[in-house]
């Protein structure tokens, strides 16, 4: 009996350190941080909106699937990135996120991408995680560079730069960074960084995420009832023995 009361405890125990592993998620900050909420086309452009999201950049809205064949409309016409729907086999797709994604130029009229992060503890780290990925504009040939500078308030982390070859696509990957609050409010910024100028390099960008990178407070308690319930049945163990 003593046996199966230390296991029912432990069980228990086990249960709510399963239930801290998934409250030390607290909600999503980012709005929109998937880009599924807009128009397609250069963003800010004929009334082109990507909810929660500002910009006075060359930067467009892509579907997953519309990249390299039906482009989108923007101030110089119908924007396409070079990919197996016009004659490069580089494997352009859709990013590990799927849906729609950001386009922005690096070298051309660039501006950030930027979003007001409310809720957030001065003092807290943040775990900011997105996918990027580096393309070029249909039509322009050479090889260039693409890399994402991103800013939250005063912080600024960049990405390593991408070589990325003519006509080329350098593939997804995922990146986390961490930043540390200073306010209840802060911009969180994106600027794509391209060389050289005229090949024009684009910088792709989706899956925007945003949480805290501590456990709540709840959390701390939770794991602490746990560690506390194994420790009764150690106690009542040990007073049987004696």
């Amino acid at each position: 009996m003593r046996i199966k009361s230390i296991m029912m405890a432990l069980s228990a125990a086990a249960a709510l350190c399963a239930g801290v592993a998934n409250a030390a998620v607290p909600g999503e900050l980012i709005v929109n941080g998937g880009f599924e909420v807009g128009n397609y086309g250069q963003i800010g452009y004929n009334g082109n909106q990507v909810q929660g999201w500002d910009t006075t950049g060359y930067n467009f809205l892509f579907s997953g699937t519309n990249a390299d064949h039906g482009g989108v409309n923007g101030t110089y016409g119908n924007l396409q990135l070079w990919g197996a729907g016009n004659g490069s086999a580089n494997g352009l797709g859709a990013s590990p996120a799927g849906g729609n994604f950001i386009a922005a130029d690096g070298a051309f009229e660039i501006a950030p991408l930027t979003q007001t992060v409310n809720g957030l503890v001065a003092g807290q780290q943040y775990n900011l995680s997105f996918y990027w990925a580096g393309a070029q504009q249909y039509t322009f040939d050479g090889p260039n560079t693409e890399q994402w500078k991103v800013s939250l308030g005063g912080q600024t982390i960049s990405t390593a730069v991408k070589n990325n070859t003519n006509h080329g696509f350098t593939g997804w990957q995922k990146e986390t960074f961490t930043f540390t609050a200073t306010s209840a409010s802060e911009v969180l910024s994106f600027l794509a960084v391209g060389t050289p100028a005229g090949v024009p390099p684009f910088s792709l960008l989706d899956g925007v995420s945003m949480t805290s990178a501590v456990p709540e407070p709840q959390t701390w308690g939770m794991l602490g009832l746990g560690i506390g319930l194994v420790g009764f049945a150690a106690r009542r163990r040990k007073a049987k023995a004696a």
